[in-house]
């Protein structure tokens, strides 16, 4: 990122620590919508045999908006210690337990599988190790579908990492990047759209191009918040990001090309919502006192009720279906079931598997010092 690593200036909260309550806010709203998102609209429109619900949230933007938290916070932890460090750290957050959820996914679909749904094999489960999935998605299927955000964080990290310890990670070159990040992408759409070579889509889709925009508002936000680009300038960019993302949901269907713009809509203000929360004061005056220590709570365990929420929770909702459980239980409890994996996988796996991957690396770079 931009010379430069001071972080920008956290107001407490009153909840004993630096962190902004209006950060753990906005985390725990975006995995919320994802989780509305797919309890109340997606897991009908998959599974048409499920109950239409009594209330649908169709827009898909909470996972976008992760994107853009994940590349702000980037720039504001990247300068804290060494790059090496810094990018073992990151590897060492996701990468265990998204493993852990995808055996953990694999095994209950397996141990409860319901006639006419994906069954996956051994194969499907170690080409989902792997993250094959943006490569051939025809042929590399999703045990759950939530994970495509993954692979992408992986990447935005190491590529954030690279740049910074090049000089087009620094001054004047960063904007450079973020301007090609933005506009190449945009260029290309055309191609993306009217059934290019499967070697060309699978290396586009594979890099994520068509969700670079994400990265880019992220880091420009932190560049704004900072006060290293001005007003002008980084209106300017946030408009060509909301752009990509309107241009990103448009999607091919038998009638021609469809515009998703309630999803788009959402994705933009929520961008305009992540701004303003960098560099604007905390929320710490309005968040009322009650409501803190739940909120941080659940922004804690965000990570791994995004990795285990969405397939098993279709899975509860079709067996309580066949016991004769009604739509809004089922909504309950598809909200109630993800929270509780969620919980078990980062008390058991997310925080014990960072903690010691992060002693293993002290220790070893302490040897070799020594």
């Amino acid at each position: 990122m931009p010379e430069g690593t001071a972080a920008p200036a956290r107001a407490r909260s009153g909840t004993g620590s630096n962190r902004k309550i209006s950060w753990d806010v906005v985390r725990a709203g975006c995995v919320g919508l994802v989780m509305l998102y797919h309890a109340t609209f997606l897991s009908v429109y998959l599974h048409p045999e499920l109950i239409p619900r009594n209330f649908a949230f169709p827009y898909q933007v909470g996972a976008s908006l992760l994107l853009v938290i994940s590349a702000y916070f980037a720039c504001v932890t990247i300068g804290r210690g060494t790059l090496l460090r810094y990018w073992w750290g990151r590897i060492a957050r996701l990468l265990p337990p998204f493993l852990a959820a995808v055996v953990v996914i694999f095994l209950g679909v397996r141990l409860l599988p319901i006639e006419g749904w994906f069954a996956p094999t051994g194969g499907d489960l170690v080409s989902n190790l792997l993250m094959l999935w943006n490569w051939r998605p025809s042929e590399y299927l999703y045990i759950d579908g939530s994970h495509w955000t993954v692979p992408l964080q992986l990447m935005g990290f190491s590529a954030a990492a690279m740049l910074y310890a090049s000089r087009y990670g620094h001054g004047r070159r960063i904007l450079v990047v973020l301007w090609a990040a933005v506009l190449i992408p945009a260029a290309q759409w055309p191609l993306r759209v009217t059934q290019p070579p499967e070697w060309y889509r699978t290396v586009v889709d594979g890099i994520g191009m068509h969700r670079w925009h994400l990265f880019v508002v992220g880091v420009a936000i932190w560049l704004w918040s900072t006060k290293r680009i001005g007003t002008p300038h980084f209106a300017l960019m946030l408009s060509f990001c909301m752009l990509g993302q309107a241009l990103h949901n448009y999607a091919e269907t038998p009638e021609g090309l469809v515009a998703d713009w309630g999803s788009t809509a959402a994705v933009c203000v929520g961008m305009i919502v992540v701004a303003l929360t960098a560099r604007g004061p905390d929320w710490n005056r309005v968040i009322p006192q009650w409501t803190r220590r739940p909120i941080q709570w659940f922004a804690g365990i965000s990570y791994g009720v995004f990795l285990m929420h969405q397939t098993l929770g279709y899975v509860v909702s079709r067996l309580l279906q066949d016991l004769g459980v009604g739509p809004t239980l089922q909504t309950a409890a598809f909200l109630v079931n993800g929270v509780l994996l969620g919980w078990a996988l980062t008390k058991l796996v997310e925080r014990p598997a960072h903690r010691m991957l992060m002693n293993t690396y002290d220790r070893f770079i302490a040897r070799r010092a020594a």
